[in-house]
């Protein structure tokens, strides 16, 4: 039973995406706990962004061979990608998330593992590929969970959401500060997060409701040649093409801040380790505000011209960023360039799940997009920049996030669904 107040119109939408009986309490701790979720992924990713430098120092390693690491990360977060809809089949989207989130937080563990105590690049690597792959089919069944609950509430939510995940990348960022300025090893504290993060994920899915739609319910699984069907299907759908370019872009311009601000800081701009990471803490609180502030900028004007003037300031960010002559600007195009790729990916997500009997085929095929850009970009950009330098390679991200904007309308909501419509496109 739904709260006493709850609107009709949004039991409606309820039932049609959780397709459980579930109370307003229920809810409100479901929701909970996809925040925690998305949080401990972030402080995890960020936990190893912020340590890159000193990474390279321990594996004694150039720019490329980071980047080589990052490729394997991004190639096993493919994999991931690929195999979340097959776990979602097989044991259902709860139940999954417990196998992923122990296989991403294990991954951390090895790779700090590796740097430090072993040094070795071959069990780093290792490290990276369970940390990618546990990573990406997180990602994908946590923004399910989290459209069902945006859906719930008929209203943008999806932003929210990629706040806690960016909140936990501050965490995570600015742990590494700490960590970096008293000499901290990167293993113990890589360890301490793997930790921590096992421990959130798993007290969270406790409050995470099963529901037929994403096959945790058992006996009302459909069969698998249908689930397979569902999730081919969608990629005839030229709407998924249009959303995963607009995800491509801004992705790409999120996936390069993680991976080479702090050292774009430290070789491009000759700073210190310490102020590469304070860098990357500012990306991540520009990101975190803006995502907090989203949905209801977009509830008011839609994702359409919210995703276009967002594109512009993080297209005008980066370039001040790149051509700085001083930190203090380099600083604002940092935070204007976190700014403005705040909302691209979790509003592809929510365009990607407005039909929420589709949602996790859906959302499954725009994160596959989305992550190629977010995971395999930045190993290109290793490679490319140990040709030509660091600052240079990113005016490659500058082209890529104004295809973004021009791409913007495509995430206008189907018919049916107002959440991201905006009150002017509602009237």
């Amino acid at each position: 039973m739904l709260a006493p107040g709850f609107p009709v119109v949004e039991s409606i939408r309820y039932a049609v995406a959780m397709d459980v009986s579930i109370s307003r309490t229920q809810l409100v701790q479901w929701r909970t706990a996809v925040f925690a979720i998305f949080f401990a992924t972030g402080l995890g990713f960020a936990s190893w962004a912020s340590r890159l430098p000193a990474v390279k120092i321990d594996l004694g390693i150039n720019d490329f061979e980071v980047g080589v690491l990052l490729f394997i990360s991004g190639a096993a977060a493919i994999v991931g990608l690929s195999l979340a809809n097959v776990i979602v089949v097989r044991w259902g989207a709860r139940r999954g998330m417990f196998g992923t989130i122990i296989a991403f937080a294990t991954g951390i563990i090895i790779a700090g593992l590796g740097v430090q105590l072993l040094e070795s690049y071959a069990v780093a690597a290792v490290g990276l590929a369970l940390m990618g792959a546990g990573m990406s089919a997180t990602d994908v069944m946590m923004n399910v969970e989290a459209a069902a609950v945006e859906q719930s509430f008929g209203k943008t939510l999806m932003p929210l959401f990629h706040a806690f995940f960016s909140l936990g990348t501050v965490a995570g960022a600015g742990v590494g500060v700490a960590m970096a300025l008293t000499n901290v090893g990167v293993a113990w504290h890589l360890w301490v997060v793997g930790v921590l993060v096992i421990v959130t994920g798993l007290v969270s899915l406790r409050s995470v409701p099963t529901r037929d739609l994403v096959q945790d319910d058992h006996p009302t699984r459909p069969s698998r040649r249908d689930r397979a069907a569902e999730a081919l299907a969608v990629w005839r759908d030229p709407r998924t093409y249009a959303i995963g370019v607009i995800m491509l872009g801004m992705a790409f311009a999120e996936g390069s801040a993680n991976d080479w601000l702090t050292i774009a800081m430290v070789d491009g701009h000759d700073q210190t380790q310490a102020v590469g990471a304070i860098a990357l803490t500012v990306f991540s609180v520009a990101m975190t505000v803006f995502r907090i502030l989203g949905g209801p900028l977009v509830d008011r004007i839609g994702r359409v011209w919210t995703l276009r003037i967002l594109s512009i300031a993080a297209g005008v960010g980066l370039i001040m960023f790149i051509l700085a002559p001083s930190l203090p600007t380099a600083f604002i195009g940092v935070a204007l360039w976190g700014a403005g790729a705040s909302l691209g990916f979790p509003l592809g997500m929510s365009a990607a799940a407005d039909d929420p009997r589709k949602a996790a085929a859906s959302v499954s095929a725009a994160a596959t997009i989305g992550y190629l850009a977010f995971l395999c970009g930045p190993p290109l950009l290793g490679w490319i920049s140990h040709q030509i330098g660091i600052l240079p390679t990113l005016w490659i991200i500058v082209g890529l996030i104004a295809m973004s904007g021009l791409a913007s309308g495509a995430a206008r909501p189907i018919a049916g669904s107002v959440v991201g419509a905006g009150k002017a496109e509602r009237s």
